[in-house]
């Protein structure tokens, strides 16, 4: 079974939905889990035991949420030399009061320090969610669980 972790940072609630959508898109493919964590909930090891990862984060400021940065700064250190890490498939998804630009600069700049493949392109959210951005976050969520249960990535 490929274990897919999604981990996110939510206040507002806008983000934990585009992740459990993403959560959902996982569970849709045959072979694959998803393994839904908060940003302060996940660790090393769930980092390291994931087949792929979908990083959620709101935008504040213009960056992103520091809960992300937070379990970045938890895990660079033992986490980047890893040979488990190298290449792992992920993508984003921002929730975002401005145009996202800033959070997704700064979280991408941060996967490849960590040598992560990106394979599906960021959704950035503006303003209120729809229907059709939880869509793309199931779409998302497929994507990474086919192309792993695949091992394409």
């Amino acid at each position: 079974m490929k274990e897919i972790l999604v981990i996110y940072h939510s206040m507002g609630g806008n983000t934990r939905k585009m992740a459990q959508a993403a959560a959902d898109g996982v569970g849709r493919i045959e072979g694959a889990c998803a393994k839904m964590r908060s940003a302060g909930e996940a660790t090393l090891e769930d980092l390291l035991s994931c087949d792929g990862m979908l990083i959620g984060s709101p935008e504040y400021f213009g960056y992103m949420a520091g809960a992300i940065k937070d379990f970045f700064d938890r895990t660079y250190e033992k986490g980047h030399t890893d040979k488990r890490v190298f290449r792992k498939p992920f993508t984003l998804f921002i929730s975002a009061g401005n145009d996202g630009t800033g959070a997704l600069t700064s979280i991408e700049r941060i996967c490849r320090g960590y040598s992560l493949k990106k394979v599906f392109e960021p959704i950035i959210v503006t303003g209120d969610i729809q229907e059709a951005d939880l869509e793309r976050c199931v779409e998302a969520g497929q994507t990474i669980a086919a192309g792993c249960v695949a091992e394409i990535y």
